[in-house]
């Protein structure tokens, strides 16, 4: 399948970012942008989603022009990986492009959200995971997988952080999140986003261990009683004025049945579809 080349001018742009060197316990998310693409064009299914648009019941995204594939970013590891990673996402947002990003462990959430800085005022981010990812250094690493928004709070990248699925919050990361007014949503509420009144711009990060382990056991750190593939679509579909996402943590290795890559791909697919509609 043609993964590419489908408009010069895209609306949207999905790149992989295959770098795991942030990551604590185990190795294997920098596996993760191969994996979800494999189940993204598999054809054991198809292109066409569920999100609406264009006076349609749902897109197809084979169809669609406004979209395309720039591949995996080939990073030099180390501290420059996160340069790059901010240098080929702000290219994109300088085009005009709404960017989706594929991990990779979930540090390069933090470069990221960097490139978007003097794109959108008051960014809202909304972040789907098991953990907090706050602690201001883990294991000696300031830049780790468990300390992305950490870094993002504290250089002012966003307005806001909402945090759903956190099941695991420690007491370090409480007082983080206290310090930084970081909205936790207890279990009860998970879906109640109305009472959150999220308002645009927003940036959904999702690491897939916000998922239960049910829905995507091909993780790093599973922890059990997170969210189904559906609730956690019933998010993607209904937050306002979305401008970019990432989905993070696939760990292929932990991921025999190919369930954590379904699940990844159709959140994928969908919030490609989201990003295209808040382009109309």
């Amino acid at each position: 399948m043609d993964l590419a080349p489908r408009s010069s001018t895209p609306s949207v742009s999905l790149l992989g970012l295959p770098t795991d060197e942030a990551s604590s316990f185990a190795r294997g998310a920098a596996e993760g942008p191969a994996a979800i693409r494999a189940a993204l064009y598999s054809d054991s299914s198809n292109l066409g989603i569920e999100t609406e648009g264009a006076g349609e019941a749902g897109l197809d995204l084979g169809a669609e022009e406004r979209w395309r594939d720039l591949g995996d970013l080939d990073l030099s590891g180390g501290e420059a990986t996160r340069a790059e990673i901010e240098a080929a996402v702000a290219e994109q947002l300088d085009q005009g492009a709404r960017v989706l990003c594929l991990g990779g462990d979930h540090s390069i959430t933090y470069p990221i959200l960097r490139a978007h800085r003097g794109h959108h005022k008051g960014l809202t981010i909304v972040q789907i995971d098991a953990h907090p990812d706050l602690y201001d250094s883990f294991e000696g690493d300031r830049f780790s997988h468990a300390c992305p928004f950490a870094r993002v709070m504290e250089e002012g990248l966003a307005e806001r952080l909402v945090q759903i699925g956190i099941r695991t919050a420690t007491e370090p990361q409480r007082r983080q999140a206290e310090r930084f007014g970081v909205e936790i949503v207890s279990r009860g509420s998970w879906l109640d986003l109305d009472a959150l009144a999220l308002e645009p711009p927003i940036y959904l990060s999702i690491d897939l261990d916000g998922l239960d382990p049910a829905f995507a056991p091909g993780v790093s750190h599973p922890e059990a009683g997170g969210l189904s593939t559906r609730e956690a679509l019933e998010i993607v579909w209904r937050l306002p004025g979305l401008l970019g996402a990432d989905v993070v943590e696939l760990n292929p290795s932990r991921d025999l049945s190919g369930i954590t890559a379904a699940a990844a791909s159709k959140l994928v697919k969908e919030l490609l579809g989201r990003l295209l509609v808040g382009a109309l």
